[in-house]
């Protein structure tokens, strides 16, 4: 069954429906945060700016007692409003899709503490042109996927979908230039090991932005689309 913004906002009970719309705003303001966790940690890497990064890490405590939050909000109306149909795969979709907020802020951390290394080390080393497009990528899709969330909006969510599909060619091309400067000239190879890492961390988080796309499509659509091509995706999504 394919469902419609008005399916999500009209319940026979009100208090169900402040109740879901209560937890809906605390994903996305949860989102906002992780969006500027990932932005922050970039540019604390970019700019050695340690100060940055440590407050990166320090939030990181704020985003999982928001994650905590709201799944105990989520079983609490599992458990007294035993929703069914589009509102249940709202709170499936929610529920998922926190975790994968969550795993974002546990990347951006890792960044930050990378950032605090290399601002230690004091030059910028080769690999951050490669560092600062994917990350603007990767901080872009988190944005589209939030904004597809809260529009339950199914074309931005396969917008998501194929700007991950970009990034992961992208990192694959950035890795295999680095590990070939590696080779050339073996003294950067510390320096070059932790770009590479925050590259990994920012493959990650675009991975974790396409689940977040892939909930929208599951709460919209009632299709699971994990582990299917794009072709297929199409047909599931945009046939019906």
């Amino acid at each position: 069954m394919v469902a419609t913004k008005e399916d999500f906002g009209h319940h026979i009970s009100q208090q169900f429906n402040e109740d879901l719309g209560k937890v809906h705003a605390q994903f996305l303001a949860m989102g906002g945060l992780v969006e500027s966790q990932v932005a922050n940690a970039i540019h604390a890497l970019l700019d050695t700016d340690a100060a940055l990064a440590t407050s990166v890490q320090e939030n990181d405590a704020q985003v999982n007692a928001m994650e905590t939050r709201i799944d105990s909000d989520l079983l609490q109306i599992l458990a007294l409003r035993q929703p069914a149909a589009s509102d249940l795969r709202m709170v499936i979709a929610i529920s998922k899709a926190n975790t994968d907020l969550e795993r974002i802020g546990d990347e951006a951390t890792k960044i930050a503490r990378l950032a605090k290394t290399a601002s230690e080390e004091g030059e910028s080393p080769r690999g951050y042109t490669e560092t600062r497009h994917i990350g603007n990528q990767v901080r872009l899709m988190i944005r589209e996927a939030l904004d597809a969330f809260a529009r339950l909006d199914v074309e931005k969510a396969f917008q998501v979908l194929q700007a991950d599909a970009e990034v992961d060619r992208e990192y694959q091309t950035a890795t295999r230039a680095l590990m070939t400067y590696m080779m050339e000239d073996p003294r950067h190879i510390s320096r070059m090991i932790n770009v590479l890492w925050v590259l990994r961390s920012l493959e990650r988080i675009g991975d974790h932005a396409r689940n977040l796309a892939e909930q929208v499509i599951y709460m919209v659509k009632g299709a699971d689309i994990r582990h299917v091509s794009f072709d297929e995706v199409e047909k599931q999504v945009f046939s019906k």
